[in-house]
């Protein structure tokens, strides 16, 4: 049976792999400092403009960044929401490791008791 997800899974997948890449995590930093245009986030990276639009692109497509064109410029902010989602994710599993670790640490200490 092929690996089918849900909507939410597969908005989750876009927004892990947006975040896989440093330049775009990079973009996300500067986007939390408050609303830019493409120049400026493109200005510190050594990549041609077009290679570096792909990557806003990949962080529109997942939700992450939104964008207004006003004129001849197009400017982003960053869209929590989805990144709210991601951090969800992250304290449920780390809750659930959490968990298996103490059951594991129990688990040692009836065993070292018993010895």
């Amino acid at each position: 049976m092929p690996n089918q997800t849900t909507p939410a899974e597969g908005q989750l997948n876009q927004v892990f792999q947006a975040l896989a890449d440093p330049t775009r995590r990079a973009v996300l930093q500067r986007l939390a400092k408050g609303p830019a245009p493409v120049k400026e986030l493109a200005e510190p990276f050594h990549m041609a403009l077009p290679s570096f639009t792909q990557h806003l692109d990949v962080l529109e497509a997942s939700g992450l960044v939104r964008s207004k064109k006003v004129g001849r410029v197009r400017t982003y902010r960053i869209s929590p929401r989805r990144l709210e989602n991601a951090e969800h994710w992250l304290a449920k599993q780390r809750r659930l490791w959490e968990q298996r670790l103490d059951q594991l640490d129990n688990y040692l200490a009836t065993l070292k008791e018993q010895s």
